[in-house]
């Protein structure tokens, strides 16, 4: 494939940028020995609070988004001290807050930043995305695009990540907010992905539209609480990761009109120890592509194809939070074969997990005083 030369001026331009950042880390390094790649973890900055989402930008600063309700920028492997202007409040209580950001895939035409967020209102607080202009330091015209109906009280189950598709399309995880058996209710948005268009519009071919009794947002049910989303970069598959209770983490394949089986079956047991469901499969229910026995507590997700680890091609990268630790799992077309667990050393919750523009694999840790992490090739 061949690409205008303003592409690669600006690839060009990445790589520059995030190896600046890469040397001015370097003492930071930390050797790591995997099955197919030896590697290293530098740190790209610290001091985050409670790290939620993070972007690239053109050029190669990474925006990263912080619980409490700050959007902050990476520039040249520096934390900027002020928070970007202009952002939605925020209900920061529980897990809600500042969640996920997105770029527009036009963002070099129209300067589009999306965020999720948990939003506050007189009956508690739901998911929400907005989006605005980001201008220098700051979003201009702030417009709300989704508001789910997912509203409470309770601090728990949000989601929420954003993806859009290449196709226009933009999808958003939402969690059950602590209410089980809703994620089986198509009259609200709890346990659900949704597909709209990039400024809030409901596609005409979702598969809820027209169904008496379902909101038409809806693209898929079922589902507890998913903290990872990605396409994957070979298929063009929408793919997703879930918290189970005790045990029940999955990865999905996500498909239209599909129920994913959250409460009614399920690999996991309440935290009290007492069962959730005698099943494990039913029919008119998906199978997850890969489940976790215990719980790792899954958050993000990568599906990694670059050049840097060419053995990990294919592979998914799974942050795990009360796990603390990077799941490496395998892939055969939709089967798992195997599974391999990084970075256990660490002893950080990994909150999120992208794939840089320059095929390094970067992570946020979920902590009060946290760091962005690389992983990097160890050179020969």
């Amino acid at each position: 494939m061949q690409y205008p030369i303003s592409r690669l001026a600006f690839g060009l331009a990445v790589v520059s940028s995030l190896a600046f950042s890469s040397g001015a880390a370097a003492q930071d390094a930390r050797l790591f020995r995997s099955e197919r790649h030896d590697f290293q973890v530098v740190t790209v900055v610290s001091g985050l609070e409670h790290p939620w989402g993070m972007a690239f930008l053109p050029g190669g600063d990474i925006l990263v988004t912080e619980r409490p309700g700050r959007l902050r920028l990476i520039s040249g492997g520096v934390l900027d001290p002020e928070p970007i202007a202009g952002t939605p409040e925020v209900w920061a209580n529980g897990q809600g807050g500042l969640l996920d950001v997105a770029l527009h895939p036009e963002f070099e035409e129209n300067q589009l930043i999306y965020l999720s967020y948990a939003k506050p209102g007189p009956s508690g607080a739901t998911t929400a995305v907005a989006r605005g202009k980001l201008e220098g330091k700051r979003l201009t015209g702030l417009e709300e695009v989704f508001e789910a109906q997912a509203w409470g009280r309770r601090g728990q189950h949000f989601g929420s990540r954003l993806v859009f598709d290449g196709k226009g399309y933009l999808f958003i995880s939402l969690g059950d907010r602590g209410e089980m058996h809703e994620a089986q209710n198509l009259s609200n948005h709890k346990g659900t992905i949704i597909r709209i268009h990039d400024d809030g519009r409901i596609p005409e071919d979702n598969p809820f539209v027209g169904v008496e009794g379902a909101l038409p947002e809806i693209w898929a049910y079922g589902i507890r609480n998913a903290q990872g989303l990605a396409l994957h970069p070979m298929t063009g598959e929408l793919w997703e990761t879930e918290h189970g209770p005790r045990g029940g983490d999955e990865i999905n394949l996500i498909l239209p009109g599909r129920n994913y089986g959250w409460p009614v079956i399920t690999y996991g047991i309440n935290y009290n120890g007492e069962p959730i469901s005698d099943l494990t499969e039913k029919e008119g229910m998906e199978q997850p592509l890969h489940y976790w026995v215990p719980s790792i507590a899954t958050s993000g997700l990568a599906i990694y194809d670059a050049a840097a680890f060419p053995g990990w091609r294919g592979d998914a990268f799974v942050g795990g939070l009360a796990g603390t630790q990077l799941a490496r799992v395998t892939f055969d077309g939709h089967r798992s074969v195997s599974e391999e667990t990084l970075l256990k050393e660490l002893r950080q919750r990994i909150r999120d997990v992208r794939v840089g523009p320059d095929g390094f694999i970067y992570l946020l840790v979920d902590a009060k005083d946290a760091p962005v992490l690389r992983i990097e090739p160890v050179a020969n």
